[in-house]
């Protein structure tokens, strides 16, 4: 499978041309971005055209960007004004989440991109049907905005009640926004199962985010590097393989401090999954 490493990685630090070029020299061909302003911060045009110049002479590729969850650079920190969220019923919080996302999305002016990774809602969100509409009327303009940009939104499963397997296939029969997928193998661990909610979803994924947990946290482990997480590789390396000339094997992680290089740790990671 093709290989990506989402910069989720390093999250609390500044995402720098010299960061890319480790990754590129481990031979993992293309990342994934975090938009998070304290790493990218997608305001910041200065540094949005040094990285330009950047992937403009090397050969590593954007593969996609992750949308923005916060609007502050300390992960959320500064309050509730800072979640970044589609589903917000208040259509004047939600513009400002839709703007904010638009900044994240305009990269694709200087630096090419596939796919933007989107949440529906926040982790551990209940499920009420005016939040689907907020969502489908914040990405119905998303949608448009990406697709001038040559960008496609992907909609991510993630541990709430908005956004399980079961949930985005409803969202897609009410809506018809014929927005595609990206499976997160921890999150449907954490959920129905990765068995279960790739069976829902396999038809319309074009993406991954592969990481492990114990099944109720969501910790991002290394695959089988870290202690602790409970997914069957084997299994569902075997599930991701149906779809490999789609999909890429792309690695979300969470850095650990017992790993004193993590891109050699996240190598390893893609070593041991394709002998899976």
């Amino acid at each position: 499978m093709n290989h990506v490493l989402s910069t989720h990685l390093f999250v609390n630090n500044r995402l720098t041309s010299a960061l890319l070029g480790k990754i590129q020299h481990a031979g993992i061909p293309a990342v994934e971005i975090f938009c998070a302003r304290q790493h990218l911060d997608y305001r910041d045009k200065a540094q949005i055209k040094e990285l330009g110049h950047w992937f403009r002479e090397s050969e590593l590729k954007l593969h996609s960007l992750h949308a923005p969850m916060y609007n502050d650079e300390i992960w959320g920190k500064s309050g509730p004004h800072a979640v970044v969220t589609i589903a917000e019923t208040v259509k004047a919080r939600r513009m400002e989440s839709v703007d904010e996302i638009k900044r994240a999305i305009e990269i694709a002016e200087t630096i090419p991109f596939k796919y933007i990774i989107q949440h529906m809602g926040v982790g551990g969100e209940e499920f009420d049907m005016r939040k689907f509409d907020a969502a489908f009327a914040a990405l119905e303009e998303l949608k448009l905005f990406a697709g001038a940009r040559g960008v496609e939104i992907l909609l991510e499963n993630i541990p709430n009640e908005l956004s399980s397997a079961e949930r985005l296939h409803q969202f897609d029969e009410l809506t018809h926004l014929g927005l595609n997928y990206v499976f997160d193998t921890g999150h449907a661990h954490m959920g129905a199962g990765i068995e279960n909610e790739w069976s829902m979803m396999k038809t319309k994924v074009r993406s991954t985010h592969v990481h492990d947990n114990n099944g109720k946290d969501d910790i991002h482990l290394f695959p089988m590097v870290s202690d602790g997480g409970t997914v069957d590789w084997k299994k569902t390396m075997a599930l991701l393989r149906q779809r490999e000339e789609h999909i890429p094997l792309l690695l979300e992680l969470k850095e650990r401090p017992e790993y004193a290089n993590s891109i050699e740790s996240a190598a390893l990671v893609f070593e041991r999954l394709e002998q899976q």
